[in-house]
């Protein structure tokens, strides 16, 4: 049986102020004027995949809002992980859910996150349907990477060895995962032909993912059958208990970087990881000056900059002579940055916490 996996517990600190703890950037309209970038996700898979397979794995705090948000979705399948952890515990959570429910080895489950930019649906479903495909025949740990449009330093790549690994299906063998390099570097990467960016989709069944982690990170793997049967069992606190010892660890270093039984399919449709605001720039229309504007917004002499105005009363913004910034305007608060500082939005989040301004996050 197929199901899919939506991690969805990230909290969006790098598009605060429109991103709020109790609703971050999966739950807003960032890539699209109508649909939330979870619902979005949802749609572009549903049609593989029946909607009850699909699993969204979200904290405590994001639970009801996901539920509130998407009533077509079964609240059971909304799952909270019991503590923080990294996408390792998380995804050995998902194991065990599955486990729990529907006992197969034939079981195999896509990953896919709730805040990527996906150009092409049709594309996806093809290059996810391949993935699973291949994952259902071998034990393998697929994974799906991007070919590089840019030197980016702010994704990790995938190193490969550049020949096809089966007449079946489009895909090669991993050689190497490679941290976020320097620009140097990324332009080598991207020079070379040899690297993909590394999108954090995976593809494999659920017996083979299992297997690795208990061979590369026991730890975690030896705690899915326990998970499962406490999850039977409704043994909530059991549960907790066993999730909360977990090791805080992604999957790429616990399991990926060290199995030899890895392998990518490039993906064939346009992807952006809508990291931070200038995200907008790659996936939104632009005017002839390549501003980006949302809500009641005026730009006079402006270029390179996006405008956001999320203010839910009669409140004007207006733009005059700015190039390269970013300007978010709330209810709540106002964030102005230079493009070229995205990235550091999270800093001011951080700035604001450690400061008590608990209110406006």
């Amino acid at each position: 049986m197929r199901y899919v996996v939506i991690m969805a517990g990230g909290s969006g600190e790098r598009f605060w102020p429109l991103s709020r703890m109790q609703r971050p950037k999966q739950l807003l309209s960032l890539t699209s004027p109508k649909y939330t970038m979870l619902e979005e996700a949802i749609a572009r898979i549903e049609p593989l995949v029946p909607i009850e397979n699909i699993l969204i794995i979200t904290s405590e705090l994001l639970r009801q809002p996901i539920i509130d948000a998407m009533p077509e979705l079964p609240a059971a399948n909304v799952i909270a992980e019991p503590a923080k952890r990294n996408t390792a515990s998380c995804l050995a959570l998902a194991c065990a859910v599955i486990d729990a429910r529907t006992p197969d080895s034939s079981n195999v489950m896509a990953v896919l996150t709730a805040d990527h930019f996906i150009g092409d649906a049709d594309a996806f479903r093809h290059d996810v349907n391949e993935a699973l495909n291949y994952a259902e025949r071998h034990d393998a740990l697929v994974t799906m990477g991007i070919p590089p449009t840019r030197p980016e330093t702010g994704y990790g790549y995938i190193q490969i060895d550049g020949h096809h690994a089966s007449p079946e299906a489009p895909v090669s063998k991993v050689l190497l995962f490679k941290e976020k390099p320097d620009f140097a570097t990324a332009t080598s990467y991207v020079l070379s032909g040899d690297y993909l960016w590394n999108s954090g989709m995976f593809f494999w069944r659920v017996d083979a993912l299992a297997d690795a982690m208990k061979r590369h990170l026991p730890a975690v793997g030896n705690a899915i059958e326990p998970m499962a049967k406490a999850i039977a069992n409704r043994a909530t606190d059991e549960l907790s208990a066993i999730f909360g010892a977990l090791p805080d660890i992604s999957i790429d270093h616990g399991v990926m970087e060290h199995a030899g039984n890895v392998y990518v399919i490039p993906a064939s449709f346009p992807w952006d990881d809508v990291g931070s605001w200038d995200a907008l720039d790659r996936m939104r229309g632009c005017d002839s000056e390549n501003n980006v504007t949302q809500g009641d917004v005026v730009v006079l002499d402006t270029k390179n900059s996006i405008v956001v105005n999320a203010h839910d009363g009669r409140h004007v913004v207006t733009a005059l002579g700015l190039d390269d910034l970013v300007v978010v305007v709330t209810n709540e608060a106002t964030m102005i940055c230079h493009k070229s500082r995205a990235q550091d939005v999270k800093k001011v989040v951080a700035t604001l916490r450690s400061g008590g301004a608990s209110d406006v996050l």
